[in-house]
């Protein structure tokens, strides 16, 4: 499984939708406003279809825009829960990939901080 994105979450990813920096992703398009759709599984195996859109931004430039307001309310994310998405090989298949999404949340249990799954 390879990593392509991990970060905390901030208000604006929950409200607004998630940022993903193009250098996480290789090259993007260059076409501002070009949208896509992204299909992920959580650890249930649970299909999402993630709505991207190629943005820009002067300090980042390239950017995908991840519309998951759905995924963000079922939930229950919050501020500061840590975002993975990952490339796995598909085990059915035989070949390509599929993308995975993991979120966890730290708690405080027994004077020790533990990432759960969320």
């Amino acid at each position: 499984m390879a990593m392509v994105f991990s970060k905390f979450l901030t208000a604006d990813d929950i409200e607004n939708g998630l940022s993903i920096p193009g250098c996480s992703l290789g090259q993007l398009p260059d076409q501002e406003g070009l949208t896509m759709s992204m299909q992920v599984h959580d650890r249930n195996g649970q299909a999402w279809n993630f709505s991207c859109t190629i943005k820009r931004n002067d300090s980042v430039g390239h950017f995908l825009s991840v519309g998951w307001n759905k995924f963000v309310r079922e939930r229950d994310l919050r501020v500061d829960d840590k975002v993975t998405i990952q490339e796995e090989a598909m085990k059915k298949k035989g070949s390509g990939t599929w993308i995975k999404v993991e979120v966890k949340r730290k708690i405080r249990l027994f004077g020790e901080d533990i990432w759960a799954d969320v």
